[in-house]
């Protein structure tokens, strides 16, 4: 009895799969590389977590000392880098929309002359809001400074007059605001975007390679050797082909939580255990949707090209960067049926307060039915296979 002979189909499978990836320097260009880049990227495309130096310009109308001042107070806001002055507004608006700067403050005429007199004045910062983050950034730091500045003169004025700084304080500030920011107090931005963006490119390097090694069975007429191999049970052939890939992509989650939780130092609410279990079960169920995709259409040049959409339709309906419950009625529902949803979902309650399975239970539940639903398709895509009619698709 041969060697071959003494394995199990499965076994037999697997060997042929691990055969077929160390003979392909993509499989291992796609599966490690590609997968530690995302690591990399998402760890530091935020850099310190805070959006500084976002380039703005000045319309300096008074040039006298005190719109100097102001000048300086601007430029000390660690947010803005003033990078050009204006002579009028029409530039700097031109600029603005042009992207070369975010945003522009306006001195008037007799600026200082006003404020000085006691005669109301007013201060104009106008910035691009095309993009929200960045627009948010620029308004906010304008009205924090302008918001303390425009105190100063009522200020100087009560202090000549004799009146204490407490005093001064409770008839300008009645009401004093404390903000504290929930399990963000940095409000750095790669403690709630690093970790799921990471994800969501996860996931389509996932759909994209599971579609391709399945696949490639038809595009290169292999599939009835993989078959054969397998004893002709679909399911076998399947769990041997995926199997080395689910091993590589856990490590690769797994290995982006320990850098993100571990040496970026991500506060977050549980040990990692609940979060690699999470993430695992991500990795096979995208398996699973890509199995479930490729299955309705076996053609690997059309379905990448449909998984690809998929996958980056996971950066919009995940909710990372929009409330998916304020979402359109009809896209609010389409996001159930893409795992990264779920599984934004499943992580939050960990990372976020860990406030038990009783929150969560119906997207583990989801993410179960994705791998279901993976299976009734399977006994389509092997008559699909058998039939050879979508092999020769370009």
């Amino acid at each position: 009895m041969s060697n071959n002979k003494q394995h199990s189909p499965f076994q037999r499978v697997l060997r042929r799969e691990l055969q077929r990836m160390v003979s392909r320097r993509l499989y291992f260009g796609v599966c490690i590389v590609l997968s530690l880049f995302c690591i990399f990227f998402m760890s530091t495309i935020f850099g310190n977590g805070q959006m500084e130096n976002i380039p703005v310009g000045i319309v300096d109308k008074d040039q006298t000392a005190l719109s100097r001042e102001l000048i300086r107070q601007v430029e000390a806001v660690p947010t803005f880098r003033v990078t050009r002055h204006y002579v009028d507004e029409e530039k700097a608006r031109q600029a603005t929309q042009a992207k070369e700067i975010y945003g522009y403050l306006v001195i008037p005429n007799q600026f200082e002359q006003d404020v000085t007199g006691g005669t109301s004045t007013t201060l104009s910062y106008y910035y691009h809001y095309a993009l929200l983050s960045v627009g948010g950034e620029v308004r906010g730091a304008f009205e924090n400074l302008l918001r303390t500045f425009s105190t100063t003169p009522i200020v100087v004025q009560a202090v000549a007059q004799g009146i204490s700084q407490k005093e001064i304080s409770t008839f300008l500030v009645p009401i004093k605001a404390q903000n504290h920011p929930l399990f963000n107090p940095d409000l750095d931005y790669s403690v709630y975007l690093s970790n799921p963006f990471f994800f969501i490119f996860f996931q389509v390097i996932i759909l994209l390679t599971t579609v391709y090694a399945v696949g490639s069975e038809l595009k290169f007429h292999t599939s009835d050797d993989w078959l054969a191999t397998a004893g002709m049970n679909m399911v076998t052939a399947l769990f041997g082909k995926l199997l080395p890939y689910t091993v590589i992509f856990s490590l690769m989650s797994i290995l982006g939580n320990y850098v993100m939780f571990g040496l970026m130092n991500i506060p977050f609410s549980c040990g990692f255990l609940l979060l690699n279990l999470t993430a695992v079960l991500f990795v096979i169920a995208s398996q699973a949707l890509a199995v479930f995709l490729f299955s309705l259409f076996p053609a690997i040049s059309i379905i990448i090209s449909i998984v690809s959409m998929v996958g980056s339709l996971g950066a919009t309906l995940s909710g990372v960067t929009f409330p998916a419950a304020s979402m359109y009625a009809p896209v609010y529902f389409t996001s159930f049926l893409f795992p990264v949803r779920h599984f934004v979902e499943i992580n939050q309650n960990p990372l976020y307060g860990d406030y038990g399975f009783a929150y969560t239970w119906w997207n583990f539940s989801a993410l179960g039915c994705f791998i279901l639903v993976a299976f009734l398709m399977v006994p389509h895509l092997k008559r699909a296979i058998l039939s050879h009619k979508y092999d020769n698709i370009k």
